[in-house]
Protein backbone atom coordinates (compact mmCIF):
# COMPACT_ATOMS: atom_id res chain seq x y z
CA UNK A 1 0.00 0.00 0.00
CA UNK A 2 1.51 3.05 -1.18
CA UNK A 3 1.67 6.04 1.84
CA UNK A 4 -0.51 9.51 1.85
CA UNK A 5 1.74 11.93 0.06
CA UNK A 6 1.12 13.96 3.88
CA UNK A 7 3.90 12.30 4.97
CA UNK A 8 6.49 12.72 2.15
CA UNK A 9 9.25 14.19 4.73
CA UNK A 10 8.16 13.16 8.02
CA UNK A 11 10.35 10.78 9.82
CA UNK A 12 9.67 8.48 12.65
CA UNK A 13 10.16 10.44 15.91
CA UNK A 14 13.77 10.04 16.58
CA UNK A 15 13.30 9.19 19.93
CA UNK A 16 11.11 5.99 18.78
CA UNK A 17 13.57 5.38 16.96
CA UNK A 18 16.67 5.72 19.54
CA UNK A 19 14.60 3.42 21.67
CA UNK A 20 14.63 0.54 19.68
CA UNK A 21 18.43 0.75 19.69
CA UNK A 22 18.66 1.18 22.94
CA UNK A 23 15.93 -1.45 23.53
CA UNK A 24 18.01 -3.82 21.61
CA UNK A 25 21.33 -2.97 23.70
CA UNK A 26 19.63 -3.79 26.33
CA UNK A 27 19.19 -7.12 24.87
CA UNK A 28 22.69 -7.59 24.96
CA UNK A 29 23.34 -6.95 28.42
CA UNK A 30 24.41 -3.69 28.16
CA UNK A 31 21.80 -2.33 30.91
CA UNK A 32 21.98 1.32 28.84
CA UNK A 33 20.95 4.62 31.39
CA UNK A 34 18.87 6.83 29.38
CA UNK A 35 19.48 10.46 30.17
CA UNK A 36 17.50 11.24 27.37
CA UNK A 37 13.84 11.46 27.33
CA UNK A 38 11.83 14.55 29.86
CA UNK A 39 9.32 11.56 31.14
CA UNK A 40 8.89 12.59 35.05
CA UNK A 41 10.00 9.50 37.32
CA UNK A 42 8.70 10.81 40.35
CA UNK A 43 4.65 9.76 41.29
CA UNK A 44 2.13 12.31 41.31
CA UNK A 45 0.73 13.29 44.77
CA UNK A 46 -0.88 10.42 47.08
CA UNK A 47 -4.32 12.35 46.71
CA UNK A 48 -4.29 12.84 42.98
CA UNK A 49 -4.03 8.85 42.81
CA UNK A 50 -6.55 8.17 45.62
CA UNK A 51 -9.24 10.38 43.76
CA UNK A 52 -8.69 8.79 40.86
CA UNK A 53 -9.21 4.81 42.78
CA UNK A 54 -12.41 6.52 44.33
CA UNK A 55 -14.05 7.79 41.31
CA UNK A 56 -13.14 4.71 39.18
CA UNK A 57 -15.06 2.68 41.98
CA UNK A 58 -18.54 4.15 40.74
CA UNK A 59 -20.62 2.57 38.32
CA UNK A 60 -22.05 5.70 36.44
CA UNK A 61 -18.09 7.50 35.23
CA UNK A 62 -17.57 5.42 32.36
CA UNK A 63 -19.45 6.66 29.94
CA UNK A 64 -18.30 8.94 27.25
CA UNK A 65 -17.70 12.45 28.11
CA UNK A 66 -18.30 16.17 26.95
CA UNK A 67 -16.01 16.99 24.09
CA UNK A 68 -14.93 19.89 26.09
CA UNK A 69 -13.91 18.57 29.09
CA UNK A 70 -15.68 17.70 32.77
CA UNK A 71 -16.35 21.39 33.97
CA UNK A 72 -15.22 20.47 36.86
CA UNK A 73 -12.08 20.59 35.56
CA UNK A 74 -11.89 22.77 33.35
CA UNK A 75 -13.06 25.11 36.32
CA UNK A 76 -9.71 23.91 38.19
CA UNK A 77 -8.03 24.85 34.91
CA UNK A 78 -9.40 28.51 35.15
CA UNK A 79 -8.29 28.74 39.29
CA UNK A 80 -5.03 27.27 38.64
CA UNK A 81 -4.28 29.94 35.81
CA UNK A 82 -5.66 32.51 37.81
CA UNK A 83 -3.74 31.35 40.90
CA UNK A 84 -0.45 31.29 39.50
CA UNK A 85 -0.33 32.83 36.49
CA UNK A 86 -2.77 36.33 36.90
CA UNK A 87 -4.94 35.40 34.06
CA UNK A 88 -8.34 35.74 33.72
CA UNK A 89 -9.95 32.60 32.10
CA UNK A 90 -13.70 31.91 31.40
CA UNK A 91 -14.04 28.29 32.01
CA UNK A 92 -16.81 27.82 29.80
CA UNK A 93 -15.69 29.58 26.72
CA UNK A 94 -11.41 29.87 26.95
CA UNK A 95 -9.93 26.51 28.07
CA UNK A 96 -10.48 23.30 26.33
CA UNK A 97 -8.82 20.34 27.85
CA UNK A 98 -6.70 17.97 26.28
CA UNK A 99 -6.06 14.30 25.35
CA UNK A 100 -2.08 15.70 26.58
CA UNK A 101 -0.92 18.73 24.91
CA UNK A 102 1.26 17.24 22.06
CA UNK A 103 -2.23 16.23 20.62
CA UNK A 104 -3.17 20.26 20.78
CA UNK A 105 -0.47 21.11 18.26
CA UNK A 106 -1.25 19.24 15.66
CA UNK A 107 -5.53 20.04 16.26
CA UNK A 108 -4.52 23.58 15.90
CA UNK A 109 -2.30 23.15 12.73
CA UNK A 110 -5.41 21.23 11.19
CA UNK A 111 -8.19 23.95 12.39
CA UNK A 112 -5.80 26.92 11.22
CA UNK A 113 -3.45 26.02 7.97
CA UNK A 114 -4.43 25.51 4.21
CA UNK A 115 -1.91 24.26 1.74
CA UNK A 116 0.95 26.38 1.38
CA UNK A 117 0.65 28.49 4.45
CA UNK A 118 3.52 29.34 6.40
CA UNK A 119 3.95 28.93 10.23
CA UNK A 120 7.20 30.31 11.89
CA UNK A 121 9.17 27.32 13.43
CA UNK A 122 11.61 27.92 16.41
CA UNK A 123 15.18 26.19 15.65
CA UNK A 124 16.19 24.82 17.73
CA UNK A 125 12.49 23.66 18.69
CA UNK A 126 10.45 20.45 19.75
CA UNK A 127 10.23 18.77 16.87
CA UNK A 128 6.78 17.83 16.68
CA UNK A 129 5.65 21.61 15.64
CA UNK A 130 7.90 21.18 12.54
CA UNK A 131 5.69 17.56 11.38
CA UNK A 132 2.13 19.01 12.48
CA UNK A 133 3.14 21.49 9.98
CA UNK A 134 4.10 19.40 7.56
CA UNK A 135 1.35 16.95 8.32
CA UNK A 136 -1.19 19.91 7.88
CA UNK A 137 -0.06 20.86 4.83
CA UNK A 138 2.05 23.93 5.95
CA UNK A 139 5.20 25.25 5.46
CA UNK A 140 7.53 25.30 8.03
CA UNK A 141 9.96 28.62 7.97
CA UNK A 142 12.51 28.68 10.67
CA UNK A 143 13.40 31.59 13.23
CA UNK A 144 17.22 30.68 14.63
CA UNK A 145 17.36 31.41 18.41
CA UNK A 146 20.93 32.16 19.14
CA UNK A 147 22.81 32.36 22.83
CA UNK A 148 23.33 35.84 22.07
CA UNK A 149 20.08 36.89 21.79
CA UNK A 150 18.75 35.06 25.20
CA UNK A 151 17.65 32.57 22.69
CA UNK A 152 14.57 35.05 21.75
CA UNK A 153 13.67 35.41 18.13
CA UNK A 154 15.18 39.05 16.42
CA UNK A 155 11.82 40.11 16.47
CA UNK A 156 12.82 43.06 14.46
CA UNK A 157 14.62 41.14 11.61
CA UNK A 158 11.70 39.24 11.29
CA UNK A 159 9.47 42.36 10.67
CA UNK A 160 11.65 43.30 7.90
CA UNK A 161 10.55 39.97 5.97
CA UNK A 162 7.82 38.82 4.01
CA UNK A 163 5.24 37.62 6.35
CA UNK A 164 2.22 37.25 4.09
CA UNK A 165 1.96 33.83 4.15
CA UNK A 166 2.56 33.30 7.68
CA UNK A 167 -0.36 32.49 9.52
CA UNK A 168 1.19 30.34 12.69
CA UNK A 169 4.05 30.94 15.10
CA UNK A 170 5.21 28.90 17.33
CA UNK A 171 7.28 29.86 20.57
CA UNK A 172 7.93 27.96 23.67
CA UNK A 173 8.93 29.53 26.99
CA UNK A 174 10.45 28.13 29.53
CA UNK A 175 12.34 27.33 26.39
CA UNK A 176 13.42 23.72 25.15
CA UNK A 177 15.44 22.25 25.00
CA UNK A 178 17.53 25.47 26.12
CA UNK A 179 16.16 26.50 29.36
CA UNK A 180 15.70 29.72 28.83
CA UNK A 181 13.45 32.08 30.82
CA UNK A 182 10.79 34.56 29.45
CA UNK A 183 10.79 38.40 29.78
CA UNK A 184 7.83 40.36 30.21
CA UNK A 185 9.25 42.81 28.07
CA UNK A 186 9.41 39.91 25.53
CA UNK A 187 5.97 38.59 25.70
CA UNK A 188 4.57 42.05 25.39
CA UNK A 189 7.00 42.97 22.20
CA UNK A 190 5.53 39.03 20.88
CA UNK A 191 2.25 39.82 21.14
CA UNK A 192 2.71 43.42 19.26
CA UNK A 193 4.66 41.56 16.61
CA UNK A 194 1.81 39.12 15.94
CA UNK A 195 -0.75 41.90 15.69
CA UNK A 196 0.87 44.22 13.88
CA UNK A 197 1.57 40.99 11.31
CA UNK A 198 -1.71 39.00 11.95
CA UNK A 199 -0.22 36.09 12.84
CA UNK A 200 -1.74 33.55 15.42
CA UNK A 201 1.11 33.19 18.56
CA UNK A 202 1.11 29.34 19.56
CA UNK A 203 2.80 29.41 22.64
CA UNK A 204 3.62 25.74 24.18
CA UNK A 205 4.20 26.51 28.20
CA UNK A 206 4.53 23.20 30.00
CA UNK A 207 7.99 23.78 31.79
CA UNK A 208 6.95 26.87 33.74
CA UNK A 209 6.90 25.25 37.33
CA UNK A 210 10.22 22.96 36.86
CA UNK A 211 13.03 24.92 38.67
CA UNK A 212 11.18 27.67 38.45
CA UNK A 213 9.92 30.28 40.90
CA UNK A 214 7.69 32.90 38.76
CA UNK A 215 5.74 30.63 36.38
CA UNK A 216 4.42 33.26 33.33
CA UNK A 217 1.91 32.73 30.55
CA UNK A 218 2.11 34.55 27.55
CA UNK A 219 -1.76 35.21 27.97
CA UNK A 220 -0.41 37.55 31.08
CA UNK A 221 0.16 40.53 28.43
CA UNK A 222 -2.91 42.91 27.68
CA UNK A 223 -4.84 41.71 24.73
CA UNK A 224 -2.64 38.79 24.20
CA UNK A 225 -6.20 36.63 23.69
CA UNK A 226 -6.84 37.79 20.58
CA UNK A 227 -3.52 36.70 18.60
CA UNK A 228 -2.61 34.10 21.27
CA UNK A 229 -3.02 30.19 22.24
CA UNK A 230 -1.17 28.96 24.87
CA UNK A 231 -0.82 25.27 25.76
CA UNK A 232 -0.51 23.68 29.01
CA UNK A 233 0.16 20.42 30.42
CA UNK A 234 -0.05 18.39 33.93
CA UNK A 235 2.73 15.88 32.10
CA UNK A 236 5.64 17.92 33.61
CA UNK A 237 4.21 20.11 36.32
CA UNK A 238 2.34 17.54 38.27
CA UNK A 239 4.36 14.06 37.07
CA UNK A 240 1.45 13.23 35.05
CA UNK A 241 3.21 12.52 31.52
CA UNK A 242 1.43 9.18 31.24
CA UNK A 243 -1.99 10.55 32.77
CA UNK A 244 -2.34 12.97 28.85
CA UNK A 245 -3.80 15.43 30.52
CA UNK A 246 -3.29 19.14 29.15
CA UNK A 247 -4.69 22.34 27.53
CA UNK A 248 -5.70 24.85 24.98
CA UNK A 249 -6.20 28.41 26.39
CA UNK A 250 -7.47 31.52 24.78
CA UNK A 251 -10.27 33.37 23.17
CA UNK A 252 -13.65 31.90 22.64
CA UNK A 253 -13.64 32.35 19.08
CA UNK A 254 -10.04 30.32 18.46
CA UNK A 255 -10.91 27.22 21.44
CA UNK A 256 -14.50 26.86 19.22
CA UNK A 257 -12.44 26.59 15.95
CA UNK A 258 -10.33 23.76 17.21
CA UNK A 259 -12.98 22.59 19.01
CA UNK A 260 -14.53 21.50 15.32
CA UNK A 261 -11.43 19.57 14.38
CA UNK A 262 -10.80 18.06 17.76
CA UNK A 263 -14.48 16.72 18.08
CA UNK A 264 -13.99 14.55 14.95
CA UNK A 265 -11.07 13.28 16.45
CA UNK A 266 -11.59 11.88 19.86
CA UNK A 267 -14.75 11.37 22.52
CA UNK A 268 -12.78 12.69 25.47
CA UNK A 269 -11.30 11.81 29.11
CA UNK A 270 -12.09 9.28 31.05
CA UNK A 271 -14.20 11.04 34.05
CA UNK A 272 -12.32 9.82 37.03
CA UNK A 273 -9.07 10.97 35.26
CA UNK A 274 -10.33 14.65 34.90
CA UNK A 275 -11.23 14.54 38.43
CA UNK A 276 -8.13 13.39 39.38
CA UNK A 277 -6.31 16.20 37.44
CA UNK A 278 -8.39 18.92 38.75
CA UNK A 279 -7.82 17.41 42.43
CA UNK A 280 -4.09 17.66 40.81
CA UNK A 281 -4.14 21.63 39.75
CA UNK A 282 -5.18 22.74 43.45
CA UNK A 283 -2.37 21.32 45.26
CA UNK A 284 -0.53 24.40 47.02
CA UNK A 285 3.12 25.75 46.54
CA UNK A 286 4.47 22.80 48.84
CA UNK A 287 3.91 20.32 46.32
CA UNK A 288 6.02 22.55 43.68
CA UNK A 289 8.52 23.20 46.15
CA UNK A 290 8.90 19.76 46.55
CA UNK A 291 9.09 18.40 43.35
CA UNK A 292 12.12 21.32 42.56
CA UNK A 293 14.03 20.54 45.70
CA UNK A 294 14.42 16.73 43.56
CA UNK A 295 15.26 18.68 40.58
CA UNK A 296 17.90 21.19 42.17
CA UNK A 297 19.71 18.25 43.77
CA UNK A 298 19.71 16.39 40.29
CA UNK A 299 20.59 19.36 38.30
CA UNK A 300 23.81 19.52 40.17
CA UNK A 301 24.82 15.91 39.71
CA UNK A 302 24.40 16.82 35.82
CA UNK A 303 26.80 19.63 36.14
CA UNK A 304 29.27 16.96 37.13
CA UNK A 305 28.47 14.61 34.20
CA UNK A 306 28.78 17.52 31.64
CA UNK A 307 31.93 19.06 33.60
CA UNK A 308 33.31 15.71 33.35
CA UNK A 309 32.50 15.82 29.08
CA UNK A 310 34.13 19.65 29.13
CA UNK A 311 30.78 20.95 27.82
CA UNK A 312 29.78 24.58 28.54
CA UNK A 313 26.78 25.21 30.13
CA UNK A 314 24.72 28.30 31.71
CA UNK A 315 23.51 27.37 35.33
CA UNK A 316 20.75 29.38 35.44
CA UNK A 317 18.45 27.48 33.14
CA UNK A 318 15.10 26.19 34.19
CA UNK A 319 12.53 22.93 33.01
CA UNK A 320 14.04 19.39 33.32
CA UNK A 321 16.73 19.86 31.51
CA UNK A 322 20.35 20.89 30.53
CA UNK A 323 21.44 22.39 27.57
CA UNK A 324 25.24 22.24 27.00
CA UNK A 325 27.35 22.88 24.46
CA UNK A 326 30.22 20.42 23.20
CA UNK A 327 33.98 20.52 23.21
CA UNK A 328 35.22 21.78 20.20
CA UNK A 329 36.81 18.08 19.10
CA UNK A 330 33.47 16.82 18.29
CA UNK A 331 31.94 17.60 14.74
CA UNK A 332 28.50 17.62 16.15
CA UNK A 333 26.36 16.52 19.58
CA UNK A 334 25.52 13.56 17.56
CA UNK A 335 29.09 11.98 17.69
CA UNK A 336 29.11 13.00 21.65
CA UNK A 337 25.99 11.40 22.06
CA UNK A 338 27.30 8.38 20.00
CA UNK A 339 30.02 7.87 22.04
CA UNK A 340 28.55 8.09 25.50
CA UNK A 341 26.26 5.78 24.24
CA UNK A 342 28.80 2.85 22.66
CA UNK A 343 31.50 3.51 25.56
CA UNK A 344 29.67 4.11 28.73
CA UNK A 345 26.23 2.74 28.04
CA UNK A 346 24.94 6.10 28.58
CA UNK A 347 22.22 7.80 26.45
CA UNK A 348 22.42 11.65 25.93
CA UNK A 349 20.42 13.44 23.49
CA UNK A 350 22.16 15.40 20.82
CA UNK A 351 21.52 18.79 20.70
CA UNK A 352 20.69 18.57 16.16
CA UNK A 353 16.96 16.78 16.50
CA UNK A 354 15.88 20.21 17.62
CA UNK A 355 17.17 21.48 14.70
CA UNK A 356 20.46 22.85 12.88
CA UNK A 357 20.91 25.41 16.03
CA UNK A 358 21.47 22.50 17.75
CA UNK A 359 24.16 20.68 16.46
CA UNK A 360 27.15 22.24 18.64
CA UNK A 361 25.04 20.97 21.79
CA UNK A 362 23.60 18.08 24.11
CA UNK A 363 20.76 17.92 26.21
CA UNK A 364 20.29 15.95 29.44
CA UNK A 365 17.19 15.31 31.35
CA UNK A 366 17.06 15.14 34.95
CA UNK A 367 14.59 12.55 35.35
CA UNK A 368 16.22 9.66 36.61
CA UNK A 369 17.54 8.95 40.29
CA UNK A 370 20.65 10.41 42.18
CA UNK A 371 21.99 7.16 42.00
CA UNK A 372 21.27 6.69 38.39
CA UNK A 373 23.41 9.86 37.57
CA UNK A 374 26.16 8.84 39.69
CA UNK A 375 26.62 5.70 38.14
CA UNK A 376 26.38 7.43 34.61
CA UNK A 377 29.50 9.69 35.97
CA UNK A 378 31.46 6.68 36.85
CA UNK A 379 30.44 4.63 33.39
CA UNK A 380 31.88 7.79 31.40
CA UNK A 381 35.06 7.82 34.05
CA UNK A 382 35.87 4.54 33.38
CA UNK A 383 35.10 4.36 29.56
Amino acid sequence: MQLAKRLDGIGEYYFSQKLREIDELNKQGKNIINLGIGSPDLPPHPDVIKVLQEESAKPNVHAYQSYKGSPVLRKAMSDWYSKWYGVELNPDTEILPLIGSKEGIIHICMTFLNEGDEVLVPNPGYPTYRSAVKLSGGICVDYELKESLNYHPDLKALAEKDLSKVKLMFVNYPHMPTGQLPEQEFFEQLVAFAKANGILIVHDNPYSFILNDNPQSLLSVAGAKDVVLELNSLSKSQNMAGWRVGMLCGSKQNIDDVLKFKSNMDSGMFLPLQLAAAKALSLDKSWYDGVNKVYRERREKVFELLDLLQCEYAKNQVGMFVWAKIPAQYKDGYELSDKVLYNANVFITPGGIFGTAGEEYIRVSLCGSIERFEEAINRIKNS
